[in-house]
């Protein structure tokens, strides 16, 4: 909620997982939050960053891994992503 001088006042904003867009509870212990900066040709950090919120329903499910690396090439962070089969099939 805002206030008068555009000012947010709530004391708790919940967030949503980035994979899934499900709410995280504030009881949701499993979730975690990535944040990733952006780096020059040098390696220094530029001062931006992208964050990604992983909810626990998403890491139980074993896909916060594959969701992170669709995230991230959506987002340019990696240049390309392949499914990678086992040798076996």
């Amino acid at each position: 909620m805002e206030n008068d001088q555009r000012e947010i006042v709530d004391l708790y904003i919940p967030r949503k997982c980035s994979a899934s867009n499900r709410l995280i509870a504030a009881k949701d212990h499993a979730a975690v939050q990535i944040n990733i900066c952006d780096v020059d040709d040098n390696g220094v950090m530029t001062g931006s960053t992208k964050t990604y919120a992983i909810s626990g329903f998403i890491r139980k499910l074993s896909e916060s891994d594959d969701s992170l690396n669709r995230l991230a090439t959506t987002d340019g962070y990696l240049n390309k992503y392949a499914f990678f089969l086992p040798f076996f099939l």
